[in-house]
């Protein structure tokens, strides 16, 4: 009797152990392949995250899947149904927020390299047409996205005269001459 009871609680108490390594494995992941946004999410709230996932696959999800599980298997007791379930909710958490993490990344790749891209081009536009005061400070050209991925705004200025000579760059299309106002001015005016 008590072997089989704990031949049971051995095979059937690994929801617990496990939500909380994943939930903090997930944190992880998120912080540093985030899921939206281009940078790193901060760690709280990737927790934060994390949890509320987890919790609600345990809570809410884990019952209903444990009561799929025991109909499939009646034999097994309704505690154990639930732990297992619980346990493949969590590991479904995890594997969404690799696969989610993944696709995400490549987005910020794909924009990392259309701006390095635009801003070549930008700068070459800049150091062909631009006046000589501008052309001389090309080192200090700074390129913000418009639409990420897609329109691209490069600045270079003249540290004498506080001007600078902005275009703005369609990725992989047209270059076109835009106001003297910085970048730094451009994006607080958004």
């Amino acid at each position: 009797m008590w072997a089989a009871r704990l031949r049971w609680r051995l095979r059937g108490a690994w929801l617990a152990p496990l939500a909380v390594a994943l939930t903090l494995a997930d944190a992880l992941l998120i912080h540093f392949r985030p899921l939206a946004g281009d940078g790193r999410t901060n760690l709280l709230a990737a927790l934060l995250l994390a949890g509320f996932l987890n919790l609600v696959a345990v809570a809410a999800l884990a019952p209903f899947v444990g009561i799929a599980w025991r109909r499939a298997r009646p034999e097994l007791p309704v505690v154990v149904a639930r732990d297992r379930a619980g346990v493949a909710l969590v590991l479904l958490v995890s594997a969404g927020l690799v696969a989610a993490g993944a696709l995400h990344h490549r987005v910020l790749a794909r924009d990392a390299r259309a701006l390095a891209d635009a801003h070549a081009r930008a700068v070459a536009w800049i150091g062909t047409y631009a006046p000589p005061p501008f052309r001389r400070h090309l080192a200090l050209a700074d390129t913000v996205a418009i639409v990420p991925g897609s329109v691209y705004r490069t600045c270079a200025p003249d540290p004498a005269n506080g001007r600078a000579w902005c275009v703005v760059v369609r990725a992989y299309g047209a270059v076109r001459r835009d106001g003297g106002m910085p970048n730094a001015v451009f994006e607080a005016g958004r």
